[in-house]
């Protein structure tokens, strides 16, 4: 990555810690695009380059997941089924208490997480994210499954949907005052019944 390159990262990343913070403290609609650029000391014009709207400033944390089930899906090893590499996925995601599971003891990952769930612009952008993660799961179960278009995107909503539950309900018991190390047992137990369930419906795509 060239100089110019990492400087653009370490912009991006400090404006949105600077707006996380100040919506953490204030709450998301109290807070402006300018006292945003003005905490991050860049213009709005700079600002609203690397973030076209205010909730992009929160929801990008979560960019790296967004085709995350399509990367594993495509990256998973020959013979494998695509719920097989998902559900293996997502139980190393929880021993390696990666916040996306909801299985974290982060503050800054909890605060997020209440901010969230606490603000309905918020949760409208996390559906969005959702829908594109099926999109993107669908288009992987098409090319690299052999599945159909319309059971691809059936099975790409419910796999999604359901790995959404999962992590909800790790941050909630997370939040509730749980260590993570004490939720593992239940969160590892949850995910296996949940896949197991998916797989009773999904088998027939993928025997």
């Amino acid at each position: 990555m060239s100089l110019r390159e990492r400087k653009k990262v370490q912009t991006r990343a400090a404006i949105s810690a600077a707006a996380i913070s100040l919506f953490i403290e204030h709450g998301f609609d109290q807070v402006s695009i300018t006292q945003v650029a003005e905490a991050a000391d860049v213009s709005r014009r700079t600002l609203f380059a690397y973030f076209p709207t205010k909730e992009d400033l929160v929801v990008h944390r979560f960019a790296d997941h967004e085709d995350e089930p399509a990367r594993v899906v495509r990256g998973r090893p020959a013979g494998q089924s695509p719920l097989a590499a998902l559900h293996e996925h997502y139980l190393d995601a929880l021993r390696r208490r990666d916040p996306a599971t909801g299985l974290t003891d982060g503050p800054e990952q909890l605060s997020l997480y209440r901010l969230l769930r606490s603000t309905t612009p918020l949760m409208a952008r996390m559906l969005q994210f959702n829908e594109s993660a099926e999109t993107q799961l669908a288009a992987a179960l098409r090319e690299t499954a052999d599945t159909a278009e319309l059971p691809a995107r059936l099975a790409a909503a419910q796999i999604v949907s359901v790995q959404w539950t999962l992590s909800i309900a790790n941050y909630e018991r997370a939040v509730a005052g749980t260590r993570s190390d004490d939720a593992y047992p239940a969160a590892a137990a949850a995910a296996d019944q949940a896949f197991a369930l998916l797989a009773g419906g999904l088998s027939t795509l993928w025997p």
